[in-house]
């Protein structure tokens, strides 16, 4: 099952995508359900009901006549892994603790929707706006000190994350703050993919293409701490709430073709890790992030005004 949320006038609806094209609206199906997808989270019987609410159901609304917006409205929180892609580790020749995530949270308002505009910083400010294409998690259940064993059954679903990096403002201190939550800085989308159907993450692989080229692409397998172990860490020292979401970290940038001057031309990189193959997203760049099996998310980069 895959559910949106999208702009209804001045409020914010849920559907179900039931084809490549179409989605029927929860309010239609479903009209005892709340149009908040943590709230469904919430109730026990919230996903199985909806599931079976729209079973059988054609969808009598297209995707393309309606602005996608981020399906979580008040997650409790964002938490976002940082070097857990061992690509990542080996370009920027960071050191991690393997045993446990690096973790840091990010702030809703840094998130748009699927196909909204993301906002790269003025350049006065920064330069090096940097893509991330990541899995996201979503927590379907609350709970406390989860065994890695039973971690996966606290997921309600998955989604496609691009978690946008401000290289300047991360290296202003030692924490990343800033210059991981500009606003309108990243998305997540198009859908939350329900887990039953995305199966298992490590099967699954991930990429980023900017204007076309692709720019990242890696196995999830190749992540140091998976799913299962990231959730049950975060659960012995926070309790697991429906609804909140978890970035899984990026895989290191693909090295660049030779005819790739961009992705050559290191002068044209501001961060602190010039690495061959990255670009830094700039204002007039589609961004997309892709994960086998779940979907696409694309979104136009645009300047801050």
């Amino acid at each position: 099952m895959k559910i949106i949320a999208y702009a209804n006038g001045d409020d914010i609806a849920l559907g179900v995508v039931t084809c490549a094209t179409h989605f029927v609206d929860v309010a239609d199906v479903a009209p005892d359900l709340p149009q908040d997808l943590i709230a469904i989270l919430e109730r026990e019987d919230g996903l199985a009901y909806l599931r079976e609410a729209t079973a059988d159901v054609r969808g009598n609304r297209a995707l393309s006549d309606v602005t996608l917006k981020p399906f979580l409205a008040r997650p409790n929180a964002i938490w976002a892994l940082a070097l857990n892609f061992k690509s990542h580790i080996a370009e920027t020749g960071l050191q991690t603790n393997p045993a446990y995530p690096h973790l840091f949270l990010r702030t809703a308002a840094s998130f748009v929707g699927a196909g909204e505009p993301i906002l790269a910083p003025r350049p006065s400010l920064a330069r090096a706006f940097d893509y991330e294409g990541e899995l996201a998690v979503v927590i379907g259940k609350s709970g406390r000190y989860v065994s890695v064993e039973e971690a996966l059954d606290y997921v309600a679903g998955y989604t496609c994350l691009n978690e946008g990096s401000v290289r300047e403002y991360q290296m202003h201190n030692r924490q990343f703050g800033l210059g991981k939550n500009f606003e309108a800085s990243g998305a997540y989308g198009p859908w939350l993919m329900t887990a039953d159907e995305f199966g298992d993450p490590a099967r699954h692989s991930v990429l980023t293409r900017i204007n076309g080229v692709v720019r990242q692409r890696a196995p999830l397998d190749d992540m140091l701490l998976g799913v299962a172990q990231v959730v049950s860490y975060l659960s012995e020292g926070y309790c697991l709430r429906p609804g909140d979401l978890i970035a899984m970290g990026t895989p290191g940038a693909l090295k660049p073709q030779p005819d790739d001057v961009e992705g050559q031309d290191l002068s044209r990189q501001f961060g602190p890790f010039p690495t061959p193959g990255l670009v830094h997203m700039r204002p007039g760049d589609l961004v997309e992030v892709e994960i086998d099996g779940l979907g696409v998310l694309r979104n136009p980069v645009i300047a801050d005004a």
